[in-house]
Formats: C-alpha cells, structure tokens, sequence
C-alpha cells in the first residue's frame, strides 16, 4: 500500500492559509483557493497520526461527481468548485502528488454551521432520543426504532462549527438562525434537505443508503446567493449503509469510518490523542472509503 499523504508542503509555492482536519488551504489569488485533501482521518474530532493511503483523492474525486450529479439535477444550485486543474505556480515535482487531491474553489464567506440532514435516527440523534425523545432539540415521535428512517422525511439538524480540537455542538435549528440570520438561515436549511434528498435517491439506485451527511455553505458577497461548498457526500462527511443488508431495530454496517471508530471504542482510545491506527484497520477503513466510491461514481479516476 502507497504511503498516506499526512501534510502537504508547497514548498512556497502557494500561501497557506489554514490546515483543517483533512484539507490543507492554500491561496491562489484573492478570489480563489486551492483545497489539498490529504490522508488525513480524523475520529470523535481527533486526528489519527497515521492517514488512510490515497483518501484525498477519493475524497476530491467523490466530490467532483457529486456536484457535477446534484447540478444535474437541480440546475440553479452554486457550488465553489473550479476545476482540478493545479494552478500555474505548482512546480512540476509537486504536481503528481497534488494532483486529483486538488481542487481550486472559489473564495467566499463561509457560513460557521454545519448543516446536517439525517434521513434515519442513528448515532448522537439515536442516543439524544432514547434519553429524551428529541433530536437536536426537535420532538420525535414515540416508539421509534434504530436506525429507522424518521416518519416526517428527512430532518435539519445542524451543528456548530468547532474549531480544530473543539467539538462541533448539535444545535436546534432556531440556534442555527441566530446564528447566521435570515433569509441565509432558512435557504440554508431548504437547500441542504433537498440536495439530501437528491443525493439519497440517487445513492439509492445503485446499493447505497445514505443515513446522514453534512454540507458546508458560504455567501456569494457578489450576489448574496448561498453557495455550496466544501466537500460534499464522502464517507468523511456521510453515513452509508448497504441497501441490501439494511435491518431496522439495530445498527447498521456502514461505508464510512465506522470501522476506524468502533476501532477506537473497542480499545478505548475513543477522544484520545496520538493513536496510530493498525495495519489492519487502515486497510479495512480504505477498502470500505473505496467501495463506496466505485459505487458511486462507477469508480472512473478522472
């Protein structure tokens, strides 16, 4: 297996300009960024020492598809993405590297949520429910089931936005308005249920259930649209399950870093810093990471 790419060193090339759980930042000029994913892999908020080999591009690559499939079908939605292209100041050595990890976005204002849309009651929203029968806050139904998909469709759930080591906090979504005010507050929340919706149904289609994801949204100042950024339905930012083996009334197998932490639970390294996954987890991590890609996206790495 390929050595994991943990930092990314423009040698000068570029500016940086933050480093992120998984992305490197770096400035273009000042109306475009260059995101670096690397293999980095981070659980319960904490990044692992050791990465996952080839992540970043599964993860750039998976991205690219996404919003070229969510465009498709709702043509009005604005996405940050430029292009994979690398820009012209990366020197020649770097470029294999960087390559398709890459990608040049545009630079906007960044709104400081998470806008999570769960479809199924699972994870923290499982374990909120069965202490209160709430879900960030929102009354559910009694009786529900794990894993079970909520009655009403799918439900707007974000979170703030932590800095890196702090821990997002499930907010409701009357916190989450507050927060970034209207009108951004409920296009925000309209937007992320119906990119969720479209991108279930598609998943869907080809094995893939799609339990919960997180999108990222920023401001065009230029036309004050809300624009759609960041990495978009990757294992690192989603919960997929395999349609065919989905069972209400227990948890469930998952494409994602499941693996890595119930890993950590298991060891009782979960929260700890400076855990150096085994061989065998990063390879069963990436074997499921690419599983859900070539599922996705027909596995074609272009």
């Amino acid at each position: 297996m390929a050595d994991a790419l943990t930092k990314t060193d423009l040698q000068g090339a570029l500016p940086l300009i933050a480093r992120g759980k998984v992305r490197d930042l770096y400035e273009v000029d000042d109306k475009t960024l260059l995101f670096v994913a690397t293999d980095r892999i981070s659980a319960y908020d904490v990044i692992m020492e050791n990465g996952i080999p080839n992540k970043g591009v599964l993860l750039t690559l998976c991205t690219k598809a996404w919003f070229k499939i969510l465009q498709d079908a709702i043509p009005s939605l604005r996405t940050h993405f430029l292009t994979l292209d690398l820009p012209p100041q990366i020197p020649p050595s770097l470029r294999p590297t960087l390559q398709n990890r890459s990608m040049q976005v545009r630079r906007l204002k960044v709104f400081p949520i998470e806008a999570i849309v769960r479809g199924y009651i699972t994870g923290s929203a499982w374990k909120e429910y069965q202490k209160s029968g709430t879900v960030h806050g929102i009354p559910l139904p009694a009786g529900l089931k794990e894993s079970q998909a909520f009655p009403d469709g799918p439900l707007y759930t974000p979170s703030t936005k932590a800095e890196q080591g702090e821990h997002d906090e499930n907010i409701h979504p009357d916190q989450a308005a507050a927060i970034v005010g209207e009108p951004y507050a409920s296009k925000i929340a309209s937007l992320a249920v119906q990119l969720y919706k479209t991108a279930h149904a598609y998943a869907y289609e080809r094995g893939l259930i799609i339990a919960d994801t997180k999108f990222e949204f920023g401001l065009d100042p230029e036309t004050d649209e809300v624009v759609l950024v960041d990495e978009v339905l990757t294992p690192d930012s989603s919960r997929f399950w395999p349609r065919d083996k989905y069972v209400v009334g227990q948890s469930q197998e998952s494409f994602d870093k499941q693996y890595l932490r119930d890993w950590l639970v298991k060891e009782g390294l979960k929260g700890k810093e400076g855990v150096r996954m085994t061989e065998e987890v990063v390879q069963k991590t990436a074997e499921k990471y690419r599983e859900a890609w070539e599922r996705i996206t027909g596995g074609t790495e272009s």
